[in-house]
């Protein structure tokens, strides 16, 4: 394949980012679902791509529009990407102790964690019973509702190579594919919730209707609002301040690789040598992709900035920039792939883990959140549910609704609780070895494990947690109510005392004192 080749796969992926956001201002109902241009753009590909358009005779032959380099290209892409999203996570964030970050974001710890968790018991579970025995299904769809629903677009495809290594290709574009549904299902169900918890009195911030201004929708800043895109910390003459966070973030994702690396031989040097009854070698780290490693790169990174001195260097909101260009092409390329013969020939099985995944989010929101957080549950749960739906942004996006000047604690809680979160859940370590220990152990080792950490997670929230939430949440209320008391009470008849009376001061004399 030649680097012209690539070039233009890349190209094209562009401006069919670019049509996707001209969809997204011009399309009434795009915009009521809050569709990312990201998604809409991957849709178009997939249309005119070999798995629909490439369907129908016509000039175009069996790839559609497009080339094999360029479908190579864009199959390859998300792998290198998803590398990128996680090793520029936590850069230029202050690092607090796990045990400030617990302090502040306990609740939600214990809430997401009850999300990823449960996630693997409710698809282990039905796996074992349902999936794998009527539908002969492989025993790792157990994982695919974590991977896809908490993790994403982006980890659904960077566990793609994984996957196909260990035999369950088809798992690749199932994961992909219920990404897209969860996202889409995060974003209306997530709206739908918030209208319900304004019209029930359960949101403390939100009186009225849940609606964004339409340029909210379309995704457009109005013509006074100014937000930086980042913050320059290297002066253009001597290095663009772009190219340096790119060169940071580079380091990131090559400390990461030579942890995995580590890790590898390692593992070759000693139980590697093991094998198992199916003589497959005992080998864990093999399979483990970059990613989970590149996150924790760039937590070296910013560590090793903060001891010399260099912190203010990174800049996060840069970071995230960088960050958010890789998954907006990460998800158009890996949609544009994605191969819904697969997910047709797994309908059942797709259908089964779409709805039990949504369920499940739903009920632990609407059970668990209330009774684990004390004031503001539903802005702050609200976060974890988007998130346990789709992306970190899709959380945002329902906090944002719910709380749009950020008045509650939300957002603070909720960014505490990634840095405890991430590196495990959503396409951290426990997902990178989820697939894995499935394919070396079957199902029922992992789900005795994640039924641990869920029982766990809520008994913590319930019994430690929620006595202080609930004496907030308590206190709040009696001190509303005391304010309503004074507010319809009659005035007193020390209030009536006319101001002549000696001891009584007039309201000049209030407003001077």
């Amino acid at each position: 394949m030649s680097p012209q080749a690539v070039g233009f796969a890349l190209l094209i992926l562009g401006v069919a980012l670019l049509i996707g956001k001209i969809i997204r201002v011009k399309v009434g109902w795009v915009q009521t679902l809050f569709l990312p241009s990201s998604i809409v753009a991957g849709v178009l590909l997939l249309l005119l791509g070999p798995q629909v358009l490439g369907r129908f005779s016509g000039p175009w032959g069996e790839n559609g529009l497009f080339t094999d380099a360029m479908l190579t290209t864009w199959g390859a892409l998300p792998g290198l990407l998803i590398s990128v999203i996680f090793a520029t996570m936590f850069l230029g964030q202050e690092l607090p102790t796990p045990k400030r970050a617990v302090q502040l974001a306990g609740p939600q710890l214990s809430l997401g964690v009850a999300l990823g968790s449960g996630q693997y018991v409710v698809g282990l579970l039905l796996a074992a019973l349902v999936l794998v025995p009527v539908f002969a299904a492989s025993p790792m769809t157990g994982a695919l509702i974590e991977i896809a629903f908490e993790g994403g677009h982006g980890t659904a495809a960077g566990m793609r190579g994984v996957m196909e290594d260990l035999g369950f290709s088809e798992g690749a574009d199932l994961a992909v594919g219920l990404a897209t549904v969860g996202i889409v299902g995060g974003i209306v169900i997530g709206i739908a919730l918030i209208n319900w918890g304004v019209r029930t009195g359960k949101t403390e911030i939100l009186k009225g209707d849940a609606k964004m201004s339409i340029a909210e929708q379309k995704g457009l800043f109005r013509e006074d609002e100014h937000y930086s895109a980042g913050t320059m910390t290297s002066r253009p003459a001597s290095v663009e301040p772009l190219s340096l966070h790119m060169a940071i973030m580079a380091l990131a994702v090559l400390i990461g690789w030579l942890i995995l690396e580590g890790l590898r031989w390692i593992e070759q040097q000693t139980y590697a040598s093991v094998m198992l009854d199916d003589n497959t070698p005992l080998e864990i780290f093999a399979y483990v992709p970059l990613f989970p490693m590149a996150l924790l790169g760039g937590v070296i990174v910013q560590m090793a900035a903060k001891a010399v001195g260099a912190a203010s260097i990174i800049d996060h909101q840069m970071m995230l920039r960088i960050q958010g260009w890789a998954l907006d092409f990460l998800i158009v390329a890996a949609i544009a792939n994605l191969s819904l013969q697969a997910v047709g020939e797994n309908l059942a099985v797709f259908a089964i883990l779409a709805v039990a995944g949504i369920g499940f989010n739903v009920a632990i929101f609407l059970w668990l959140a209330p009774r684990l957080i004390g004031r503001y549950w539903f802005e702050r749960g609200i976060g974890d549910f988007g998130q346990s739906m789709g992306v970190t942004a899709t959380g945002l996006i329902l906090m944002r609704v719910v709380d749009p000047k950020g008045e509650s604690p939300a957002f603070e809680a909720f960014g505490y609780k990634q840095l405890v979160f991430e590196p495990f859940f959503g396409g951290g370590l426990v997902t990178a070895l989820a697939v894995p220990v499935i394919y070396l152990t079957g199902i029922w080792p992992l789900f005795f494990v994640m039924l641990a950490i869920f029982i766990i997670s809520i008994a913590v929230g319930l019994i430690f947690l929620r006595p202080k939430e609930m004496k907030d949440r308590e206190r709040h209320t009696q001190q509303m109510q005391q304010i309503k008391a004074t507010a319809s009470a009659p005035p007193s008849s020390a209030e009536a005392v006319p101001a002549t009376v000696p001891g009584a001061r007039s309201p000049e004399t209030d407003n001077r004192s």
